[in-house]
């Protein structure tokens, strides 16, 4: 009896995960956003409804993004370099600062109460809501390069916020990059490829620094769930595609406001529990 209750469990879970990497892969392809910004937040309240402790919650839900989002990168970067679009010496320049900040900004969140770093994703959700719903986007007209420690110390900052908040980086690294004058493509699709060795680094992190902490359910790798994370992978690569033709075929920009509406009231929400 025991055993059939945990595979039932098991089960439902499963496609619960399915289900959110389902949606996650829709809007990621139909907003351009990082699947975090969805992952995080869904993981967080699913965690909270199966009774996973808040002291592990959060950091479970963004050690589990980092890891889905290394392979979901994957296509992405993929179908990017295909076209050409990717810059890769500017990759190669922003990598190790990315490393070093993931690293650093996982061994923070170890250290901060679940309700502290649920708050922090709050601020960054608020902040995303703002960018999509007035479509904020800093460019230059002429491309700016910068030394090798500018571009290592903003790799840093991007990689120390994204290991913060559970995302691939894009949300941070496109309007950087538009900043220093990359057209908005190749922006994107270099942020893509910044965006899989950022979520590889993170995921690692996180599981790390989890590895002993007694407050994990048991299907945990330190701050990974795996369950989740399947559910998350098999799911939200195909379901992108749909996402990618349906921003085609609708109005772009009033569903990117209506999103933006969602998440604002997502980080609003996380900024006043507990």
């Amino acid at each position: 009896m025991a055993e059939n209750q945990i595979i039932t469990r098991m089960l439902t879970e499963l496609i619960i995960y399915l289900f959110i990497g389902a949606v996650t892969g829709v809007l990621a392809g139909l907003f351009g956003i990082g699947g975090g910004t969805i992952i995080v937040p869904a993981l967080i309240l699913t965690l909270t409804l199966q009774g996973v402790s808040p002291d592990v919650s959060t950091h479970i839900a963004i050690g589990t993004s980092l890891a889905a989002i290394s392979m979901t990168s994957l296509s992405s970067v993929y179908s990017h370099h295909l076209r050409g679009a990717v810059r890769w010496p500017l990759v190669v320049q922003l990598v190790p600062g990315v490393c070093i900040g993931v690293w650093l900004g996982a061994a923070l969140a170890s250290q901060l109460s679940g309700v502290v770093l649920q708050k922090c994703f709050g601020v960054f959700l608020v902040a995303i809501a703002l960018q999509l719903f007035f479509a904020l986007q800093p460019h230059r007209q002429a491309e700016q390069s910068l030394p090798w420690f500018g571009m290592w110390g903003s790799g840093a900052v991007i990689g120390f916020l994204s290991a913060l908040f559970g995302i691939g980086g894009g949300s941070l690294s496109v309007p950087f990059l538009r900043w220093r004058g990359v057209v908005m493509q190749s922006a994107v699709a270099t942020a893509s490829a910044v965006g899989f060795p950022l979520a590889v680094a993170g995921a690692f992190s996180y599981a790390w620094q989890g590895w002993a902490n007694h407050l994990l359910p048991p299907e945990c790798t330190g701050f990974v769930y795996w369950p989740a994370f399947a559910g998350f992978a098999v799911t939200s690569i195909g379901f992108a595609k749909i996402g990618v033709q349906l921003a085609h075929a609708l109005d772009a920009q009033k569903l990117q406001r209506i999103f933006a509406l969602f998440s604002l009231c997502i980080g609003v929400y996380f900024l006043i529990r507990g």
